[in-house]
């Protein structure tokens, strides 16, 4: 309790000229702190943007809770280089906290390239993307989803320091090599495979660990209303990917999604399916959301979706 109000305080206190400091009125600011951390173990870096955690050997969460994304990025270390899955939002400075957590070569993939995921891309020299139209436009960089992400009501705590909103942008990137489905990176003692898994993105994948028995899932799930309602989103491609994820499933023993919470059980994969194969039926009613989409709420998933036609089916 005392942690939730003092990120109340640091809210009203260092929001942005014109920000609204009621910031009690945020739904999942007031959620913050999430329990689920306190089993993990912390790691102190020197950026109060970032908290940093411990969710297996070998493996660092960083978490960005001040931004309503709750976005996580995972820094997976082998013996010989490190892997730095997504990059975050770009708003502090998530190089610093890996040089802070490793002294290994860090080389960089993204679980794809929604702004809030390449943030930090830039700051990398090696950097592997899915070759994928998507992540080349993406590769681009943004103006207006960056700046999307610090309106007032997005924002919960203290911006880092000398922070300048108006020329936040995702800055553009360098795609040093294209990865494909079944691609292996080799850290030293340590082996991550890439899983293809297309649906929110075109250019979404999934990280599989199979000695450490470990599934990094990206957007393709987290505990958390999942975005399945932007133009690039496929319905039935997103519908293969998790019942391939579910494939998987019998063979790890934590699954690491990017948003919100950085654990959950491996019996979590055959729910979604069959969650989000009652969605698809038309089982389960919708509730209206922002202009244009709805929430499907089944078995403790949420899906935010395009809102249904007449003459199509979700």
């Amino acid at each position: 309790m005392y942690r939730r109000r003092f990120v109340l305080f640091l809210a009203a206190a260092f929001l942005p000229s014109g920000v609204s400091a009621q910031v009690s009125n945020l739904e999942w600011c007031r959620a913050l702190p999430r329990p689920e951390y306190e089993a993990l173990e912390r790691v102190t870096v020197s950026d109060p943007w970032f908290e940093v955690y411990k969710p297996a050997p070998g493996v660092f969460a960083i978490y960005e809770p001040h931004q309503a994304e709750e976005v996580i990025s995972y820094l997976i270390l082998g013996r010989k280089r490190a892997l730095l899955f997504d990059t975050g939002m770009g708003i502090s400075d998530i190089r610093k906290v890996t040089t802070e957590l490793t002294k290994l070569q860090v080389v960089v993939l993204n679980s794809h390239t929604h702004n809030d995921h390449v943030g930090g891309n830039w700051q990398f020299d090696i950097i592997y993307g899915m070759d994928s139209d998507f992540t080349r436009q993406n590769a681009r960089g943004s103006r207006e989803d960056a700046q999307a992400e610090i309106t007032p009501d997005q924002i919960c705590g203290a911006l880092p320091k000398g922070f300048d909103a108006k020329a936040y942008v995702t800055r553009p990137w360098k795609i040093t090599a294209y990865v494909h489905d079944g691609d292996r990176f080799y850290l030293g003692g340590r082996v991550v495979e890439v899983i293809a898994t297309p649906g929110h993105t075109p250019d979404a994948i999934a990280l599989v660990d199979r000695s450490n028995q470990l599934l990094f899932t990206g957007d393709t799930y987290y505990p958390a209303p999942i975005w399945l309602y932007r133009p690039e989103t496929d319905l039935d491609a997103y519908a293969a990917s998790i019942r391939r994820l579910v494939a998987l499933a019998p063979d790890v023993k934590l699954i690491l999604g990017a948003h919100n919470i950085p654990v959950a059980q491996p019996s979590v994969l055959p729910r979604l399916v069959t969650a989000f194969a009652a969605v698809r039926a038309g089982k389960i009613s919708p509730k209206p959301d922002s202009p244009g989409k709805v929430l499907y709420k089944v078995d403790g998933f949420s899906f935010l979706m395009r809102a249904p036609s007449s003459d199509r089916k979700p």
